[in-house]
């Protein structure tokens, strides 16, 4: 056993020395940063910041208003049309300093932001946590290369976030913990560093995928194989179930040198060190593993009533094998499940989530009856923004599965009731 550990560490380190993860920018003012200098907002006064704003310098890039909501770390500016900044804010004396990068979801334009919001236009409001801010002007600029900063920004404070939006229960789930390969992040996909980010994109739940390994543990991955889409390339290929777990953590990297968390690891990460309310478990289906899942939702859930964290994890049921796997499981119906086949079958597995593809349209009779059952409805995977927009205003889902959560960001909290 020593000898295999040994022989596995060796090829490890060979892999670090020849690989390199595929590289994606993210703009920094790097040592130009005052950020050293100031001191982190209270989270009552990172409330007093989120909001509607208007738009009066950048609007060619951002549009006419934009929505500023905080996260546990991050403050994220969403656009209607998919831009999206992700930003610091620190306080400096009397004023708040602000900054970060934006970024376009449907290609590779970024660039980097910088602001500050002055002691007499709401920096003093935003330090002393008032409820209701007089004004807040954000003053700054952003641009369109590099660390350079050649574009005006400004954004004007219209009105707080309605209470009534805030209270109502809408999910905003980041496919695969945050955002596809193909999305050029800055992290890998079911990555315990892309639950690390995706707050960050506004996200309030993830969606993650789960797969069994030879030996019998559930662990985060999407395809049925170890390939370069996801992987960095290495000394190994084929079905991901052909392997042990702990052969995957010595020769597997994701794209970002990243190993290929555990389940059971990436969930006490959901609970200890993010804020994120719900998490749909997407059960891969090659080799059944719903019975491995089970106790490890039921301890990551006692773990967060102890912490008294509002958190849901559901298993999802994407096929008629896996709800006669889930129904085979003593006390199924105690079970948080997700099923996205039909209401019947939602009824069958007593699921508190119904999860139909969003192809099928809003579907407001049938979301109604699943209402009227005490059930939630979400719907996956929209990244379109017309219809992201059309299913928030026109819809009555709970909830949307997106690569994109900024998008259904805004056109949810932008709404008035």
């Amino acid at each position: 056993m020593r000898n295999c550990l040994l022989t596995l560490f060796c090829i490890a380190l060979l892999m670090a020395g020849c690989n390199k993860s595929k590289e994606v920018s993210i703009p920094s003012p790097g040592p130009n940063s005052l950020f050293t200098e100031t001191y982190p907002l209270p989270e009552a006064s990172r409330k007093v910041m989120d909001g509607i704003y208007n738009v009066t310098a950048g609007n060619e890039l951002f549009g006419d208003q934009v929505v500023l909501k905080w996260s546990r770390k991050k403050l994220t500016v969403m656009c209607s049309d998919g831009h999206y900044l992700v930003l610091d804010v620190g306080q400096l004396d009397s004023v708040i300093m602000i900054q970060g990068y934006w970024r376009y979801c449907y290609n590779d334009n970024t660039g980097i932001a910088s602001a500050y919001i002055a002691r007499d236009e709401g920096g003093k409001d935003i330090i002393e946590a008032n409820p209701h801010p007089g004004q807040i002007i954000i003053r700054g600029g952003y641009g369109s290369k590099g660390n350079e900063i050649n574009n005006p920004l400004q954004f004007v404070y219209l009105r707080p976030i309605s209470p009534s939006v805030l209270n109502k229960k809408f999910s905003l789930l980041a496919h695969r913990s945050g955002g596809r390969t193909s999305d050029h992040l800055p992290v890998s996909e079911n990555s315990i560093a892309m639950i690390n980010f995706t707050e960050g994109l506004g996200s309030t739940g993830i969606e993650i995928d789960v797969q069994l390994t030879s030996d019998g543990v559930p662990v985060l991955y999407h395809d049925a194989d170890l390939n370069i889409r996801l992987t960095q390339k290495g000394p190994v290929s084929g079905p991901i179930n052909d392997f042990t777990y702990l052969q995957l953590f010595y020769l597997v990297r994701l794209i970002h040198g990243e190993h290929i968390p555990r389940l059971k690891d990436a969930l006490y990460f959901v609970v200890d060190s993010t804020l994120l309310t719900d998490v749909y478990l997407d059960m891969k289906e090659k080799v059944p593993s719903i019975k491995e899942v089970i106790p490890i939702q039921k301890e990551i859930l006692q773990r967060a009533k102890e912490k008294g964290r509002d958190l849901n994890i559901y298993i999802g049921l994407p096929s008629q094998d896996a709800i006669n796997d889930f129904m085979s499981q003593p006390d199924y119906q105690k079970i948080p499940s997700l099923c996205e086949l039909s209401v019947d079958d939602v009824v069958r597995t007593n699921s508190m989530v119904w999860a139909p593809r969003w192809t099928e349209g809003t579907q407001d009779a049938l979301v109604a009856q699943i209402h009227g059952q005490g059930r939630l409805a979400w719907t996956w995977t929209l990244d379109d923004v017309d219809w992201i927009k059309e299913f928030i205003n026109n819809g009555q889902f709970d909830g949307i599965l997106t690569n994109y959560p900024f998008i259904a960001g805004y056109y949810h909290y932008i709404r008035e009731n």
